[in-house]
């Protein structure tokens, strides 16, 4: 238990919802409007006989035609220009500065290269969230829309699109305590739209936009999907085309998801963020003809797909996107199958039902079905009965074909992936990365002399540090923060943490005893060829350097004959006499750059004067003491370039 729950087992808001079986539907409407999933009846040792499935699927009929009459049918999924978000399966949530994306050498957008990965992984992507500013934003003044503004990225979205992948971009409604320009935020988000052509909106946090919300954006671009977070209500699953179904727990027997239940053309995207295991949503999701999402790099942390879970949505991909008229306008049955461990759904159009069949157990079964015509993906058509092994926790399909049908176009040719078993997580750790050789040229020993001599000597041997921070959804240096965990709350979420680090530090370091001013900074351009001169007003020149990217801050330390200090050398040059700070206080960059091979990062030592109020999603503002760390994922393009971030210097004796 932690702060008065267990993060391990669904919240009851998670839960199912019970679908009455003796009782008019219509009366328990409010509750089951609410749902998350519409529970099934029954246990897997205890399964439901013919007849109250009948009565359970007679109830959810019952509710979805009251729906309909108090809420009104759905219009906007008719238009043409809508039509592509009930065909968007896999959505990918992708941060923008992932390796896989952004390449750090060229200092540029690899969406080929991004998309070619998930193709041989996934079977491709159909969708891909282009994630912007959390966790970064609140390290100085900019707003959400400034962290959309970087070259290239507009040329990164048209390339998706090249590919046949809808882009959809993310809004933080909590992002209040920035720069204001003025506008409101449908303005402001309007304008991102247009600049990127996006297709859809991630709405971060928030279940449903408002109405002049969503006509703002309805006018930016049209049949623009708008993606609520968890839950959507069901009158406006009208003016939402699609819903990031996070955290559902299933029932025993499997449930049925209740957006896509009342509007069949409603895109639901499984997701739990931090399991190492999504089979459970894989199997819901083929239940019930919706799609998952793909989230490897949750904020900075690696939340990697294993090889048996990444097979199964490779076998779902292709049967899906092939009889997509199946699983929206076919008549679906759930539980047309309820034989435990194995179930399915069937959705049967123009004499043709797809079976899409689960296994819940750790073994493979074989599933027999017919008399019929059928196709089972793994050969030509059989007459008679036919069977399909499904394997464990996994899914299979097969397709009945009635006398007088038309074999779709397509689907006999189709082949399903052979299922994988390793079910193991694909871990990486990250690994501290060397500052690139210095080859320019160096500051002049007088004035290298003059630095070091008032530098803060550090004592050398052998030190535990205790490091401080604010736990977040970034973790630290390795492993996620909430691994199998329902959604982390407060006070798990945002809480304090604490962790210690064993350090040697060498003889004879000394760390700069205040960070580098503007009029140094200026020295250092000049010497390199990028000012005229080094002049710096009065006023300014004795400011730290800042708005310097990291890379720069460490091409300064190697003119000047030494190097960044690590977050260690940082963290005990700080309690030493004679360490100062300038004024304003800014975050320290410090020689402490990792990567997983996804995500890079940077541990910020001091704290700033900068700090944005308003949310507990911004970083962390004010100034710090020697022992709070920040985690800052490191972007490019001089994005990391900040008012709030200077650096000094460590040199050797």
């Amino acid at each position: 238990m932690s702060g008065g729950f267990d993060p391990l087992v669904p919240r009851p808001l998670d839960l199912p919802t019970e679908v009455p079986l003796e009782e008019d539907a219509t009366g328990h409407a409010e509750a089951l409007d609410e749902a998350k999933i519409l529970a099934a009846p029954g246990t897997q040792a205890n399964p439901p006989d013919q007849a109250t499935l009948e009565q359970w699927r007679s109830q959810l009929h019952a509710w979805r035609e009251d729906a309909l009459a108090r809420y009104g049918t759905p219009t906007r999924y008719d238009a043409p220009e809508a039509q592509w978000a009930n065909r968007c399966f896999t959505v990918a949530q992708t941060w923008l500065w992932d390796e896989l994306f952004f390449d750090f050498d060229a200092q540029a957008f690899t969406p080929e290269r991004f998309l070619a990965d998930a193709q041989q992984r996934f079977g491709g992507l159909d969708g891909v969230v282009l994630w912007h500013a959390y966790p970064i934003i609140g390290i100085d003044e900019r707003n959400q829309w400034d962290f959309y503004d970087v070259p290239g990225l507009a040329e990164a979205a048209a390339t998706l699109h090249e590919h046949g992948v809808a882009v959809f971009v993310d809004y933080n409604p909590w992002d209040t305590g920035t720069r204001r320009a003025g506008n409101t935020d449908a303005e402001d988000l309007a304008t991102v739209v247009r600049h990127l052509n996006a297709d859809g909106v991630f709405l971060d946090t928030l279940k449903k936009a408002d109405p002049e919300f969503v006509a703002a954006m309805e006018a930016a671009r049209p049949g623009i999907g708008l993606e609520g977070e968890s839950k959507l209500v069901t009158e406006r699953v009208a003016d939402h085309a699609l819903s990031w179904a996070q955290w559902f727990a299933d029932s025993e027997i499997p449930g049925v998801l209740r957006a896509r239940w009342f509007e069949r053309r409603h895109m639901q995207h499984h997701i739990r963020r931090w399991n190492r295991d999504h089979a459970a949503e894989l199997r819901s999701a083929w239940l019930n003809g919706v799609g998952v999402m793909v989230w490897e790099v949750v904020f900075g942390v690696w939340v990697g797909w294993n090889a048996r879970d990444a097979a199964m949505l490779r076998r779902m991909l292709p049967v899906q996107r092939a009889m997509h008229r199946w699983l929206t306008e076919g008549e679906w049955t759930p539980l047309a199958v309820c034989e435990p461990p194995v179930f399915a759904s069937t959705f049967e159009l123009d004499g043709v039902t797809l079976y899409a069949l689960v296994n819940t157990s750790s073994e493979d079964v074989t599933y027999t079905a017919g008399p019929g015509t059928w196709v089972t993906f793994d050969g030509p058509l059989q007459h008679g009965e036919a069977e399909v092994i499904v394997p464990a926790q996994g899914v299979a399909a097969m397709v009945h074909i009635a006398d007088g049908a038309a074999l779709p176009l397509g689907v006999a040719d189709l082949e399903l992936e052979p299922p994988v078993r390793d079910s193991s997580f694909p871990h990486r750790r990250a690994v501290r990365l060397a500052a690139p050789e210095w080859s320019g040229p160096t500051a002049g020993a007088e004035l290298v002399s003059a630095w070091r001599s008032g530098a803060v000597p550090v004592p050398a041997g052998e030190r535990v540090l205790t490091v401080r921070y604010r736990q977040r959804e970034t973790g630290m240096y390795d492993g996620a923060p909430y691994v199998e965990e329902w959604k982390p709350l407060p006070p798990r979420l945002h809480d304090q943490r604490t962790l210690e680090r064993a350090v040697t530090i060498a003889d004879g370091v000394r760390v700069a005893s205040r960070e580098v001013s503007a009029a140094e900074y200026a020295q250092f351009l000049a010497a390199i060829g990028e000012a005229s001169d080094a002049h710096v007003d009065a006023a300014d020149a004795d400011r730290p350097a800042t708005g310097v990217t990291f890379a720069r801050a460490r091409q300064f330390a190697a003119w000047a004959g030494g190097r960044l200090p690590t977050e260690d050398e940082w963290q005990l040059a700080a309690t030493r006499y004679g360490f100062e700070r300038r004024t304003p206080a800014v975050w320290n960059w410090t020689e402490s750059e990792h990567s997983d091979g996804r995500t890079r990062f940077v541990m910020l030592k001091g704290g700033a004067d900068h700090k944005s109020e308003g949310s507990d999603w911004y970083v962390d503002g004010g100034v710090q003491s020697p022992e709070f760390a920040l985690k800052f994922l490191l972007p490019g393009m001089g994005v990391d370039a900040s008012p709030s971030i200077g650096f000094r210097v460590y040199w050797e004796n």
